[in-house]
């Protein structure tokens, strides 16, 4: 069993900042105990989804990878150039020097022009996306800048005018490399004879924020939570835009997150493994994170290790975070679930869906878990036409609460009290963030009793948390980072510090008219019979005209048949032992996966069979895009 340090910092709705070591494991083994019947299950954290019916041939290790490098420079003539562009925080020193020893050993002579040396300074870019980061603790603007913004006005001529100047001479050239090195090589250098992209996944990218890498271009970041923000609303979408333009046009694309053993494949391989498992179930690797509020539940679930405090949450998906291992002839790659989405994005969302949503993965699923833990905060998330406007995100934050497990006695909190009003609550929560004295929140804010297999859904503008003692699922829009608290009692977080409120961005936001009478007849789900077969039964749980998505409970007996019709589906089996998926037209693909496990059904599955594989009755929640729904969030 090897380990690797996980953290995760900020992340989604009301984390804390703060970090913990982790492990990262195939599997484990665990007993949960469900009623009063214990069930041994095999959790997979490490899920790898096997490409079929393609052939690929994986380049392990830098000796593999350079001899390929290396390989159509010994067919040419005249002086060669490299390009070694990639994500920030791919390790461009391990590879420059591996590339080094190797050109060293074949007195090849090289020169390295870095792209950092023809980059703005960190103050000049500090000034330059002022506007975009802004002074809040959390919250800044989706830029709308691109690659060439990180960069001198001047860059790409000084580096021709560099070139030239420094040419060797004819006879010199035939064993003389030029490497440029580094994110946006390919935009700053233009032409060259091979180029390589080396990629990580935003996990990586925060657990090496974590041991001191500065966001791109920055030198003197406060702290995590302020990597993460301007990671979020500068640095990911300029390039992991750049990524999704240039990385089909490059020869090798490099997977870097095992920094001593990359792996390699060409960018036609890499679409072509892309697509082939788009074409059936698919499933992303989970992480697990601690929280202040965290609980003990879904530490005992996974395995995970002694030293956690709690685990708070755990994202399967959250697309844009989350990444994909994919399998083909015995190599294995890990590869951003956003690029997955850049290349096969019909394919897994269908027409419609991908016509309202382009390449953006609209759902998400991710565990709440406060058994043994404590409240979240209360909070609020933001509607559309506040969260264009003020942070130029694509989609608003709804989002509904599946109790999965729960304690005795445990509670929701959703909506407000008859009594509440906006010139109470508010001013009663500043004084008590200003004080450091705790309030009766359950005078403003309307407590609900639960139990397993409750759904309660949360539109925006819906003051809401989850209490102690629960397991939620979330399923949700896929927006997650825009919680604006508004009580938080008063407690610090992992770190030692404060943790932020924001009661503006909350107080513009907040439904005032969403109290106990209004909630529990619109937004306490009632399960309604859609379908039977034989003894298996579909309940539709929860849907509105004001929500993305739907949420349908399976109960299943032993085998149902059903089909995508052309749509994503998501599935997670939230009670019994163990099901398997089988897409009709391709039996092979079939997977099966255990108790708080999520696949994903791309559109392209079309008719599919569930199997209940346990000895006792499953229950699966199955969600997915309302055919209601039809606001576009792309333009045409």
């Amino acid at each position: 069993m090897s380990s690797i340090v996980s953290i995760r910092l900020a992340l989604g709705e009301d984390m804390a900042a703060g970090s913990f070591a982790g492990y990262r494991i195939q599997v484990s083994y665990h007993r949960v105990k469900m009623k009063e019947v214990e069930v041994s299950e095999l959790f997979n954290k490490r899920p790898v989804n096997p490409a079929r019916h393609i052939q690929v041939h994986m380049i392990r290790g830098y000796e593999e990878l350079l001899r390929e490098v290396v390989k159509p420079f010994d067919r040419a003539g005249g002086q060669r150039t490299l390009i070694v562009d990639g994500t920030h925080g791919a390790d461009f020193d391990g590879f420059v020097g591996a590339l080094a020893a190797y050109l060293s050993d074949r007195s090849i002579k090289f020169t390295i022009y870095p792209t950092t040396k023809y980059m703005k300074s960190g103050a000049q870019l500090q000034q330059w996306f002022a506007g975009d980061i802004s002074d809040n603790r959390s919250f800044g603007k989706m830029t709308t800048g691109s690659i060439g913004d990180y960069f001198e006005p001047e860059a790409r001529e000084t580096l021709r005018s560099e070139l030239r100047r420094r040419s060797p001479q004819e006879e010199e050239r035939r064993n003389r490399w030029t490497v440029i090195l580094g994110p946006g090589a390919a935009w700053l250098s233009g032409d060259s004879d091979f180029r390589l992209f080396l990629d990580i996944t935003r996990e990586n990218q925060q657990i090496l924020h974590q041991k001191g890498l500065q966001n791109f271009g920055f030198n003197d970041n406060m702290d995590t939570l302020e990597k993460y923000k301007i990671a979020f609303f500068v640095e990911w979408p300029i390039l992991e835009t750049y990524r999704k333009r240039v990385v089909g046009k490059f020869d090798f694309y490099v997977d870097m997150n095992a920094e001593q053993t990359p792996v390699a494949v060409t960018a036609d391989d890499l679409s072509g493994l892309i697509r082939a498992v788009a074409a059936g179930p698919m499933r992303v690797k989970p992480f697990f994170a601690p929280g202040v509020w965290g609980g003990q539940y879904l530490k005992k679930l996974a395995d995970l290790p002694d030293d956690w405090v709690n685990c708070a949450w755990s994202f399967e998906p959250i697309a844009p975070e989350n990444s994909i291992l994919i399998g083909c002839e015995g190599g294995e790659i890990e590869v951003p679930f956003t690029l997955v989405m850049n290349v096969a994005y019909r394919d897994i969302l269908g027409e419609r869906v991908s016509g309202l949503f382009g390449d953006y993965f609209p759902i998400r699923f991710d565990y709440l878990d406060t058994i043994g833990g404590t409240n979240l905060s209360v909070q609020v998330h933001p509607k559309q036409a506040y969260i264009r406007e003020r942070f130029n995100y694509i989609l608003e934050q709804q989002e509904s609460y599946y109790i999965m497990e729960k304690k005795q006695g445990s509670k929701v909190y959703l909506g407000l009290t008859e009594t509440a009003a906006e010139d109470s609550f508010l001013p009663a929560v500043e004084a008590a963030q200003a004080t450091g004295t705790p309030i009766e929140f359950t005078d403003y804010v309307q407590e609900w009793d639960c139990e397993k297999g409750d759904l309660f859904l949360i539109p925006t503008g819906t003051v809401h948390c989850s209490g102690s003692d629960n397991l939620v699922l979330e399923i949700s829009a896929t927006t997650w980072w825009f919680t604006f608290k508004i009580y938080d009692y008063v407690r610090k977080g992992l770190d030692g510090n404060p943790r932020p409120i924001n009661i503006d961005h909350a107080a513009a936001n907040i439904d005032w008219y969403k109290k106990r009478d209004w909630v529990e007849r619109e937004l306490i789900a009632r399960p309604v019979e859609t379908g039977r077969q034989g003894e298996s039964v579909e309940y539709e749980l929860g849907s509105r005209e004001d929500l993305l998505f739907y949420v349908n409970r399976l109960h299943l007996t032993s085998v149902w048949e059903d089909d995508t019709r052309g749509e994503v589906l998501l599935l997670n089996l939230v009670e019994g032992q163990r099901v398997r998926i089988e897409p009709l037209a391709v039996p092979e693909a079939a997977v099966e996966f255990a108790y708080a496990e999520s696949y994903i059904l791309p559109a392209a599955v079309g008719a599919f069979r569930i199997h209940n594989l346990g000895d006792v009755p499953a229950k699966l929640i199955k969600a997915g895009v309302s055919p209601q729904w039809n606001q576009a969030v792309i333009d045409g």
